[in-house]
This record gives structure tokens, C-alpha cells and sequence, in this order.
């Protein structure tokens, strides 16, 4: 078959954008009004894309903040949002952030188990550090925990879950009536994991999907970042600003997860991109001046303190004049990297900075026609840049609307995108295998040698 383009669609109902909500077009309350997060699930499995990404914050985000945007100050906690959407929608997936800093690998285990089962397989779980200062006071810290040490506890934590997914085998359940067996005991198992994080015996109390278990999603690009994607991520949701840098990060990548003993080909690799879609380039400038027209100064602000590690005071320097030098931090390193860089690169004031990583903080933003977008994903997609793209919408619906009517129908044009989904399931759809049961395995193998 030949290579397509995958799709997740980030919908924060905020909107993307750190002025999204100021936008006529927007709903104010977007954040969290349920009905409006329905509308957008649904154009988004009306345009085919393979997932509705969320990502999520342990602590309030004020002013323009790491997440943009007064709008967002207040949200749905993903999980539970994804757990209403999925009876309503059929095919499209949900794609859930949660933090292995600040929870346990059997509560995260648990929750998106259950969630994959009531989505009857179309889970994914978007593994993260939480790199927040505030976000650390939440949780009985009064500093966040260092980069290593939260890259270290990120890495077991993932295997904790992993083993716990495994806890019931696939045919595990006989449920036969008239006997009064339920399941085969010899196919429930204990993780009886200790390590140097973690001390875990299980099993989990909540059995396997169709899909097996959830799709395991990452988006760190620091060195540690790196490493993890490459031993555990199945998809990595990554923020480059041009091609030959996308270009390093895909290879680098694809690279580690052989030297890892994976099949590179399973582990699609799915920049964020910010398109603003015109019916001409004009019409897509128009929408992006009007956009960046309504960043309130203290937002911008706020933002850029956020993404350069929250070290960084702003308020007092000119704002036409150019961005200071910042601190290092514990925060998100290759952020902080990435946004300096955007700085550099394009000669930005701190005005400007704050108005070009309004709509994706740090990821790519495209300005154009339906062609010209399309002609940028073709090119990251059949260069060594990109599996597909995480598209995030700098303000909702229209946005959301402007790619599915606009973009879409030219992908497939190209023959670059789906006119139908291919499964049932997230992994069918992203093309990832079924992860076979550990113990099934082990299973196999001992018949063998019998």
C-alpha cells in the first residue's frame, strides 16, 4: 500500500492561539463547553484525521502562561473529556496526555485501559514529564524535579504500564455460564515490577482492547527526550521550524529505535504544524493579521516567559528591541533551545517573537493557500521529515473547518491522504502492529521447545 500522510487534530477548545478566544468566530467559554468539543470531534472525524490530540496542565497557566491564552486558564481534564466524546463519534481516535511525574503507573494504566475499552480501541497515551514549577507545588514539591531524574522516572513508568496492560491475556475470558468458570486463571499475571522508581506487583484490575493496549505517544526533543521516544514512543509529536532540522530529528529517531531493536517504520514521527488556510495567500494573510491583532501585550509576554523556562521577566525591556538572554532551567530544555532559535534565525524583536509563536509555541506555522500548505506537508512527508502531522488549529472552529474543507480534499487530490479509514482501531489507521501479549508469547515459546 502505498505511503500515506497521518493526521491528529490538537483541539484545545481554548483554541491554539494565546488570542484564539478574542476571535468573533470563537465560543469564549470554548475551554469548557462540552457541546463545542463535540462539534469539533466530529469535523475532525469528518475530515479523516486519525486522532484528536489534547495535551494537558497540572497547574493554572495565568496571562499569556506556557499553554497561551486567559482561555485556557480553566479546562476539561482529558481523560475524562475523551470518555464522553468516544460513544459519540465512530471511527476518529483520542489521544490523552498524562503526567509520569505526577501519577502512578497503575493510575495511568487503569485509566486509559479503560478508556481504550469503552473507546472499543481507539486510545492513545501522550506520555510527558510536566516541566512546570508550579505544576511541582501541586504535587507536595517546592521545586520540579530535575531534567534526568524526571526522564529516568518517565522511562520505568512507561514499563510499569506496559507490564500492567499485559496483566490479562487476550483469550483470558471464558465466561461460560453454565460451568461458572469466568476466566482462566493461568492467564492472569502479575507485573511484580521493583526497580528504582517503582515497586508494583498487580495485576490490573482492567483487562485488554481490541487494539491490545494503547498506542504510547511522546514529544520530548532533548537528548533524554530523545531516548525515551526511541525505546518506548510508537508516535512522537516533535516542533521543528524548518525542513533540514525536521530532517535531523527523523533520521536521529528512526536510527535509535533500530539501534533499540524496533522496526523503524513503527515509529511515526508527526510535527506540529499551525496552519492559517485561505482560499488565496491574501485571504490567509488576512486571517493571520487579524488574528495577531488581537495579542494583548501581556499575553505575548506571558508567553514567552513561559516558553523560554519561566526565569525570564520580560515586563520592563522594549518590546521592539531583541530578546534577553535566559537562564538554563529544569523546564522543557529543547523549548527553550527551539524558541532562542526562532529568535536568532529571523532577527525577531520580542514583539514579533511573541506574535509568529502566538498560534504553536515553537511549532511550524504556515501562511497560505490550500495548495501552498498542502505543497509544505508534501515536501516534510517525501523528504525524511515527517510520518504525518499534528495539525493545531490556531483559533476554533473555523480553522479546524478551513483545513478539512480546504487542505484535506487537496491531500487526497495529491493522493497523499485517506478517503476512507482503513480500521477500527488506532493502530490500524496509524498502521502499527497489534502488540502481542507478553505472556502469549512466552506462552508460544515454551510450546515450541516442548
Amino acid at each position: 500500500m502505498t505511503r500515506q500522510i497521518k493526521l491528529g487534530a490538537f483541539l484545545p477548545g481554548g483554541g491554539q492561539h494565546v488570542a484564539a478566544w478574542r476571535h468573533p468566530d470563537s465560543p469564549a467559554d470554548g475551554a469548557t463547553n462540552f457541546e463545542f468539543h463535540k462539534q469539533l470531534a466530529l469535523t475532525a472525524e469528518r475530515g479523516l484525521f486519525d486522532a484528536y490530540f489534547l495535551a494537558d496542565g497540572l497547574a493554572v497557566a495565568f496571562g499569556g502562561g506556557m499553554e497561551g491564552g486567559n482561555a485556557k486558564v480553566a479546562g476539561f481534564e482529558p481523560v475524562t473529556l475523551f470518555a464522553a466524546l468516544a460513544p459519540l463519534t465512530k471511527s476518529i481516535s483520542f489521544i490523552a496526555t498524562a503526567s509520569t511525574t505526577y501519577e502512578e503507573p497503575y493510575n495511568i494504566a487503569r485509566k486509559f485501559a479503560s478508556l481504550d475499552l469503552i473507546s472499543d480501541g481507539r486510545v492513545g497515551w501522550n506520555v510527558v514529564t510536566t516541566a512546570t514549577e508550579a505544576a511541582a507545588r501541586n504535587f507536595n514539591l517546592d521545586h520540579q524535579h530535575p531534567h534526568a531524574f524526571r526522564y529516568a522516572r518517565a522511562r520505568e513508568h512507561v514499563e510499569v504500564v506496559k507490564k500492567l496492560w499485559d496483566s490479562f491475556e487476550d483469550d483470558v475470558f471464558i465466561r461460560d455460564k453454565e460451568s461458572g468458570v469466568f476466566f482462566d486463571t493461568t492467564k492472569v499475571h502479575y507485573a511484580d515490577h521493583e526497580g528504582e522508581h517503582f515497586k508494583v506487583r498487580g495485576p490490573l484490575n482492567v483487562s485488554r482492547s481490541r487494539q491490545g493496549h494503547p498506542v504510547i505517544v511522546q514529544a520530548g526533543q532533548s537528548e533524554d527526550g530523545r531516548a525515551l521516544a526511541a525505546a518506548t514512543a510508537e508516535v512522537i509529536f516533535t516542533a521543528h521550524q524548518r525542513l533540514d532540522t525536521a530532517q535531523e530529528f527523523y533520521r536521529d529517531i528512526k536510527a535509535r529505535a533500530a539501534a533499540n531493536g524496533r522496526s523503524p517504520e513503527h515509529v511515526l514521527i508527526m510535527p506540529g504544524v499551525s496552519p492559517f488556510v485561505g482560499r488565496t495567500e491574501a485571504e490567509a494573510r488576512e486571517k493571520y493579521d487579524r488574528l495577531t491583532s488581537l495579542i494583548l501585550e501581556e499575553d505575548g509576554i506571558a508567553l514567552l516567559n513561559g516558553l523560554t523556562g519561566g526565569t525570564l521577566d520580560l515586563n520592563g525591556y522594549d518590546l521592539d528591541g531583541p530578546l534577553p538572554p535566559a537562564p538554563p532551567t529544569e523546564g522543557m530544555k529543547s523549548r527553550q533551545t527551539l524558541i532562542r532559535q526562532i529568535a536568532d534565525e529571523n532577527n525577531f524583536t520580542i514583539r514579533q517573537l511573541y506574535q509568529w509563536v502566538a498560534s504553536a509555541r515553537g511549532h511550524y506555522t504556515i501562511v497560505g493557500s490550500a495548495e501552498q500548505v498542502a505543497d509544505q506537508l508534501q515536501e516534510w512527508f517525501e523528504n525524511e521529515a515527517a510520518d504525518g502531522f499534528n495539525i493545531l488549529p490556531p483559533w476554533l472552529p473555523t480553522a479546524l473547518d478551513d483545513f478539512v474543507d480546504l487542505v484535506i480534499p487537496e491531500l487526497q487530490r495529491r493522493g497523499l491522504f485517506r478517503r476512507a479509514y482503513e480500521g477500527t482501531t488506532l493502530r490500524e489507521n496509524l498502521g502499527l502492529p497489534f502488540p502481542v501479549n507478553r505472556h502469549a508469547v512466552a506462552h508460544e515459546t515454551v510450546q515450541a521447545a516442548e
